[in-house]
């Protein structure tokens, strides 16, 4: 079983920035894929960027493309995401997600079977 645990939402002005964590833990797993997601409540689940620890690939939706980076710390098991240039848009509760057995930087929260309890980011206009 892997356990994701998120920190790092907040409020903040658009323009400005935040950084969201996603610590994985459990006993014999090895994540190979760390995204995250975000929603609003009535909708859906909408992708926003993935992070493939093997070769460090990573893959962005084309609303947060140039303006979020996806990272990882292997050491610390830990995924990143640094929102700059945040817009009111972007506000939503953010879903870290991960999966260990296939490296495939999918889109789909359906292939993600671990999810954190999510972080409220809200940024005013």
């Amino acid at each position: 079983q892997v356990q994701l645990a998120e920190s790092g939402g907040g409020l903040v002005q658009a323009g400005g920035s935040l950084r969201l964590s996603c610590t994985a833990s459990g006993r014999n797993y090895r994540t190979s894929v760390m995204a995250w997601f975000r929603q609003n409540p009535g909708q859906d689940d909408d992708f926003v960027a993935a992070f493939r620890w093997s070769g460090g690939l990573t893959k962005y939706a084309d609303s947060v493309r140039g303006r979020f980076t996806i990272s990882g710390n292997d050491i610390e098991n830990t995924s990143y995401l640094q929102m700059n240039n945040l817009r009111p848009e972007d506000t939503a509760v953010y879903y870290c997600a991960a999966r260990i057995l296939d490296s495939d930087l999918s889109t789909n929260p359906n292939e993600y079977a671990y999810w954190g309890q999510g972080t409220r980011v809200t940024v005013s206009s």
